[in-house]
Order: structure tokens, then C-alpha cells, then sequence
């Protein structure tokens, strides 16, 4: 039943998309409406600037640890690491898959790094940053995207045990799911392509 409770907290929790708040204020249109359509932090930047595409990756990694550490540490405190695992898998569902938007979201990288870093913030961390690194060097952000669950599956099964390495390949496989039409069209040429590096030094 704890278990439970933590999915739908982190569900609920999930279903509020920071882009599509940000998008209804700056130009009074949905976040769907708008660039790729995709309500999460690299279509906002597009289209609004860096400051606004951080303003979201910050909503984003905000409702996970809310969701994560309120049932880890508040609710169920005796249950600590499995309700980090469900909280955080469904804030990650609720942010693909909002009940309110017919059960169409955006794409959970943000919310996904958050995820892991509350179960393991060593290993969350350094998944995150093999991402980041993916994006850095390939210039894709679905190469890189994919990598992060994929990378913190090896520390999931093998440290925390078989409960916590299949809520890692749930989150593995929801990332695969949300970037497959991206990593289809890299062998065609038609995947943009971002200069993180470049993004960074400019600032926007």
C-alpha cells in the first residue's frame, strides 16, 4: 500500500508541467502549441531564451525531490529507499503521461535525473553527468538522454538490489520510449542537433 501511495504522490506531483505554466504566462499559448511541442526544458529554450528553458528544468527537478523526499523522509520514513523508487518513477510517469492532457507529456529527462539522484545521489549524479557528456560530445540530446537511466541500471541492480534495478529499467524504458522517434532519425540527418557548449558560453 506504501508503495502505492508513493506512485500517486509522485503521479499527482508529476502532472504539473512547469513549460506548460511558463508558456501560458509568456505568450499566453500552451506549451504543446509551441516550437516541437514538447512541454519540457530544451523546446521552452528554444523558443523563449536560456533564462526560461532553466526556469523549467528548475519546476521540472523541483516537483521530483518534492515528491521524493516528502514520501521518503515525511510520509513513509521507515519504508526510505523504496518510496524514493516509486515516488520518483511516478513523478517521471505523471510528467509523460498527465491525466489531464489525455495522457500525452513530455519527454521526463529532467525528472528522471531527479529521480535518481534522490535514490542515490553518488550514482544519480554521475549518470547524469555520463548524459550530459553523451549530449556534449554526439550533440544529440536523445543519445544523451537515453544514457543516464541506462548507465545507473549497473549501480541499481547491483548495489541497491533486484526491487531498485526494476524501477531503473521501468525508467530506462520509459526514456527509450520518449526518444525513439529521436534516435530513428539521427542516421537520416534530421535529428537537430545542439551545441551544448556553445549554448552555455552564450547563455542563451
Amino acid at each position: 500500500m506504501e508503495r502505492m501511495i508513493s506512485f500517486l504522490a509522485g503521479y499527482l506531483c508529476g502532472n504539473f508541467l512547469t513549460a506548460e505554466l511558463l508558456s501560458r504566462k509568456k505568450a499566453g499559448k500552451s506549451a504543446f502549441g509551441v516550437g516541437t511541442g514538447n512541454p519540457g526544458m530544451a523546446n521552452m529554450m528554444r523558443q523563449y531564451g536560456f533564462r526560461d528553458g532553466l526556469l523549467v528544468l528548475a519546476g521540472d527537478v523541483g516537483k521530483t525531490l518534492l515528491a521524493c523526499l516528502a514520501c521518503r523522509f515525511l510520509l513513509f520514513p521507515s519504508m526510505q529507499l523504496p518510496a524514493a523508487l516509486y515516488s520518483g518513477l511516478g513523478c517521471v510517469t505523471g510528467h509523460n503521461f498527465p491525466a489531464w492532457h489525455k495522457f500525452r507529456g513530455g519527454k521526463g529527462v529532467a525528472c528522471t535525473c531527479a529521480a535518481l539522484v534522490c535514490i542515490s545521489p553518488l550514482w544519480g549524479l554521475l549518470a547524469c553527468i555520463a548524459g550530459l557528456v553523451g549530449v556534449i560530445l554526439t550533440k544529440y540530446l536523445p543519445v544523451g538522454a537515453v544514457m543516464i537511466p541506462a548507465v545507473f541500471l549497473f549501480p541499481a541492480f547491483g548495489i541497491y538490489g533486484a526491487e531498485a534495478g526494476i524501477i531503473a529499467a521501468v525508467l530506462a524504458l520509459l526514456m527509450l520510449i520518449r526518444h525513439y522517434p529521436g534516435l530513428k532519425n539521427i542516421p537520416t540527418g534530421t535529428e537537430p542537433q545542439i551545441d551544448l557548449l556553445k549554448r552555455l558560453r552564450r547563455g542563451k
